[in-house]
């Protein structure tokens, strides 16, 4: 199942030519796994922190996260779902439509929230997540954890957790699979 790319591009029909791989499955794992010690180590536990992947390609990510986090600590920890595609600042520049429903089943309010998602790329998705947050509660701190940061920032946004630090090219995609991290590019379809 994919992960899905970095979203900067969801109105472009085609197939994702993968040019090199960056991470196996193994990087993946072990990335996941880091990430998770050091989510509990920043936070110093996780009684106050929920995790909120953001659709698509965090929400897998989430997912993990949370299974790592729950097996270290003996705990659950709460996880939610967020579709940002109404709260975009190219609402109108785009064909904009929600990909994957919104669920977050708990008030954020006071608690400390870790956005997931699978690529930092502009920082503009980020953003719209973080107002989009704010509906769902007033976090006491809003904290972000990255499968890849590839660069390029438009906004002053950076990730507190990230797998791995990729340069690209802004003209390359990095698809985000449970078993591999890929750079490449789509080729249009006839479609």
């Amino acid at each position: 199942m994919a992960i899905q790319n970095d979203g900067s591009t969801p109105h472009i029909r085609g197939v994702f030519i993968a040019r090199s791989e960056v991470m196996d499955s193994d990087d993946v794992r072990r990335a996941l796994w880091r990430m998770a010690h050091e989510i509990l180590e920043h936070n110093h536990g996780i009684s106050d922190v929920a995790i909120v992947g953001l659709q698509t390609g965090g929400a897998p990510l989430a997912r993990k996260l949370a299974e790592n986090l729950a097996e270290i600590e003996g705990s659950n920890i709460p996880v939610g779902y967020l579709d940002v595609a109404f709260y975009r600042d190219d609402i109108g520049l785009r064909p904009v439509s929600p990909r994957e429903p919104t669920e977050i089943p708990f008030d954020l309010s006071d608690k400390t929230v870790v956005l997931v998602d699978d690529v930092l790329f502009t920082g503009r998705t980020i953003r719209a997540a973080l107002d989009a947050v704010t509906d769902f509660g007033r976090p006491a701190s809003v904290q972000l954890a990255v499968m890849v940061d590839r660069g390029h920032r438009e906004l002053p946004i950076r990730p507190d957790f990230v797998g791995k630090n990729i340069p690209t090219r802004r003209d390359e995609l990095v698809d985000v699979r449970e078993d591999s991290v890929q750079i490449g590019e789509y080729k249009e379809s006839s479609e």
